[in-house]
């Protein structure tokens, strides 16, 4: 849903780049969070349980975990008839080249 342009401001008047800085800024902090998912899936295999409780949102704008998942960077590991929430998570062979390839935080 668009936002109601205020009269007399159209978007040259303010910089005309707003919306598309704005989803830059958003796509750099994806890009960040998403880094410091697999860095923190890198340390050591998590259970699902712990996965979810550190990484699961509501929020539409920042879905880690979803994305992660849906884009091969990361996979959860069942054994038979184990609960998902003692399945495990673990980065993917994609998840790590993404990781070390992907430059460090503030560079």
């Amino acid at each position: 849903m668009r936002a109601r342009e205020q009269p007399g401001r159209s978007e040259a008047a303010h910089g005309g780049d707003d919306a598309s800085t704005a989803q830059s800024k958003m796509c750099e902090s994806a890009a960040s969070l998403t880094r410091d998912l697999l860095l923190w899936l890198g340390a050591h295999p998590r259970s699902y349980a712990e996965t979810m409780e550190a990484w699961r949102t509501s929020c539409p704008r920042f879905p880690i975990w979803e994305d992660a998942l849906g884009g091969g960077l990361v996979c959860v590991e069942r054994a038979g008839a184990t609960p998902w929430q003692q399945c495990m998570v673990r980065l993917t062979p994609r998840g790590w080249a993404v990781l070390h390839d992907a430059p460090a935080a503030g560079s």
